[in-house]
C-alpha cells in the first residue's frame, strides 16, 4: 500500500509539468494471490485533505493517533472495476528518526519511520485477513526520480532481534550509494557493513534485480508480487547478518520509466479523476 502526494509514477503528473503535487494524488493497493486486486486511481486536489495527523485521498485515509497508523481504504480496482475496501493497522515497535539522503544534494530523502512493526490487515474480500510483521517508510523528492537516478534496489529482512534494510542507488552522476541499516525493537539503529553483492533473476519484463547477502547460498526469488516494465516487487529468500528468512525486495529501473512508450502505457493503468478545482498552487512544491 502506498499513499502518493505528487504521484511520481503518474504520466498525468509528468504531462502537467509536476507543478502541483496536491493535484496528483493516489492510493496504490496491491492484493496478491487468487482474487487479488490492484488500485491506483489518481485524484485531483478537490479530493485531497490533510493535517498533521490525517491524510485523505478520495474515499481512503491514513491516520496516526500516536501509537497506531491506520489506513482505511475504499478504492476501485482496475481493470475489474469492483471496490476494494479494507483496513490496515500498523503498530510500530519503535519510531525511527533516521533520514537518509539518497543523493549528495539532499533532493531525495528516505525516511524509515517504522522498520519493525506489527500489522493487522482486514479487507472485505475472502482470504485477505492477516496479522504479522509490518513496515512503514516514506520517500520525498524535489525533482523527478528519473532526472537523478538510473535505478535502485531496496530490501528489508525482519530477523529475531532486528530488521535490516538494504538500499542500493545508482545515480546519473556521482558515486553509487550502498546502505545497510539495522533497526531493533527499542528504536536503536546501527550502520552495518553492506554484505557482498548477490544476483537475482530478472523479472518477466527483464528488469534487472540485484541484492546483497551473506556468503553462501545465492538468494532466490520466492514469489514475484508485481512485475511491470520498469518495476518489480518480490519476496526473496535470503541471508543477511546471519539471519535467514523472507525479505521484501524491489527493483526500480528509471531509464525504462522515462521511456515515452512506457509512460503512455501507464495512463491505462492509472485512471484520473480531477475532483473539484482549487486555487493556483504556490511554486516549488515537493513530491512525496
Amino acid at each position: 500500500m502506498i499513499f502518493f502526494i505528487g504521484s511520481v509514477f503518474s504520466p498525468w503528473y509528468a504531462w502537467a509539468g509536476r507543478r502541483d503535487p496536491l493535484d496528483h494524488c493516489c492510493v496504490n493497493v496491491l492484493l496478491s494471490g487468487p482474487g487479488g486486486r490492484w488500485t491506483m486511481t489518481e485524484r485531483g486536489a478537490g479530493e485531497v485533505a490533510r493535517d498533521a495527523r490525517r491524510l485523505r485521498i478520495g474515499r481512503s485515509s491514513l491516520e496516526w493517533d500516536g501509537g497506531t497508523l491506520t489506513a482505511r481504504l475504499d478504492e476501485r480496482a482496475f481493470p475489474h472495476l469492483d471496490r476494494v475496501r479494507g483496513e490496515i493497522a500498523i503498530r510500530p515497535a519503535a519510531l525511527s528518526d533516521v533520514e537518509v539522503r539518497l543523493d549528495p544534494a539532499g533532493r531525495h530523502l528516505w525516511r524509515p519511520y517504522a522498520p519493525r512493526a506489527q500489522a493487522e490487515v482486514a479487507f472485505a474480500r475472502r482470504g485477505f485477513e492477516w496479522r504479522g510483521e509490518g513496515y512503514f517508510d516514506a520517500n520525498a523528492g524535489a525533482r523527478p526520480l528519473e532526472r537523478d537516478f538510473r535505478r535502485w534496489h531496496w530490501s528489508c529482512l525482519h530477523g529475531r532481534d532486528r530488521s535490516t534494510c538494504l538500499y542500493e542507488v545508482e545515480p546519473r552522476d556521482g558515486a553509487p550509494l550502498s546502505l545497510a541499516l539495522g533497526f531493533d525493537d527499542a528504536g536503536g539503529v546501527q550502520r552495518l557493513a553492506p554484505p557482498p553483492p548477490a544476483p537475482l533473476p530478472a523479472g518477466f519484463w527483464r528488469v534487472r534485480r540485484a541484492t546483497r547477502a551473506d556468503p553462501g547460498p545465492t538468494p532466490r526469488t520466492a514469489r514475484t508480487l508485481l512485475d511491470a516494465p520498469f518495476y518489480v516487487r518480490s519476496a526473496i529468500r535470503t541471508r543477511i547478518g546471519g539471519e535467514t528468512g523472507l525479505a521484501m525486495h524491489e527493483s526500480l529501473d528509471l531509464d525504462r520509466f522515462a521511456n515515452p512508450l512506457v509512460r503512455a502505457a501507464l495512463a491505462f493503468r492509472i485512471p484520473r479523476r480531477r475532483g473539484r478545482p482549487r486555487p493556483a498552487p504556490a511554486q516549488d512544491g515537493r513530491d512525496a
